[in-house]
């Protein structure tokens, strides 16, 4: 078996717990609170949630995505030790992450000519990315080589379907993603905005819903219409969340529908980086299905 490591960012939103487990590597992005620079390194020195309290009390938020010398301070013990390395960043339609990676990649290439390091776009983000990673840890665990794991992963990361609701738009204001007046109106007819990935990793809105009860069945409604083998879908369920009560609502909800997920839903907070963009009261699925196409 090929001695190689899977590596991610932090911002793959699960848990250090379940990183270990599936013995992947990741280094951490920074996120800047207030006048704090915190480690986004799943909540082992700094909590979300913590952050999420300073949020809701007026704390501005800022993330930082790894240098280039940060990645190749990450990668060169592990090809010290003799080991390849796969690594899948945070989508380059999110991040500007990959090209650092990449630049990192290079030198250190020169430095380790009989090394092999690859740097995928995941195309993919919070724990839609903890999920392609999850998979993917899966096939190395099947005895999958190098070179057929880069070539999965390239060739199924479209394949893992990401829908993102939130609750709260004053975080979207803020990041311009909606603009002031649109977000004030928002607010006044609660409207919960529910978005995708789309094809080009890109965190795009899609339907504009009234009140969580709808948005809710919405977000499942979604997962009915996409995922692998319709409403029989056995695959792998994650939900990241900054709203955990209405994370289990959406678990509820989507155990209504699918009953082989019952009892298998996975729970992960969402995390420092995309935390600090999204804010409070955000709560996302993923799963496998159609190949995104838009």
């Amino acid at each position: 078996m090929e001695d190689y490591i899977l590596s991610c960012c932090s911002s793959c939103d699960l848990s250090n717990e379940w990183i270990e487990k599936r013995n992947l590597h990741y280094v951490s992005f920074k996120v800047l609170v207030g006048d704090e620079i915190k480690l986004d390194d799943m909540g082992k020195s700094f909590s979300p949630w913590e952050m999420y309290k300073l949020m809701e009390n007026g704390t501005d938020t800022k993330t930082s995505q790894v240098s280039v010398g940060e990645y190749m301070d990450y990668f060169e013990p592990f090809l010290q030790d003799g080991k390849d390395i796969i690594h899948v960043t945070l989508s380059t339609g999110i991040s500007g992450t990959y090209n650092s990676a990449c630049q990192a990649a290079d030198e250190l290439a020169e430095k380790y000519p009989a090394r092999k390091i690859t740097i995928i776009d995941s195309l993919a983000a919070s724990s839609g990315y903890g999920l392609l990673m999850d998979l993917a840890a899966d096939k190395r665990d099947e005895g999958m080589s190098y070179d057929n794991l880069v070539m999965w992963i390239e060739n199924y990361k479209l394949n893992v379907i990401h829908w993102f609701f939130s609750t709260d738009l004053t975080y979207y204001i803020k990041g311009g993603r909606i603009s002031k007046a649109a977000g004030l109106v928002g607010q006044m007819l609660n409207i919960c905005p529910l978005l995708n990935v789309d094809y080009n990793g890109k965190l795009t809105p899609r339907e504009k819903i009234r009140t969580k009860k709808k948005v809710v069945k919405r977000i499942v409604e979604k997962m009915v219409e996409e995922a692998d083998d319709d409403q029989d879908y056995y695959g792998k369920c994650f939900i990241s969340n900054s709203d955990k009560e209405l994370a289990l609502e959406v678990q509820r909800e989507i155990e209504k529908y699918f009953p082989n997920l019952r009892g298998k839903i996975q729970h992960f907070d969402i995390g420092c980086t995309i935390g600090a963009h999204t804010g409070p009261g955000t709560v996302a699925v993923f799963f496998t299905g159609k190949r995104r196409i838009d």
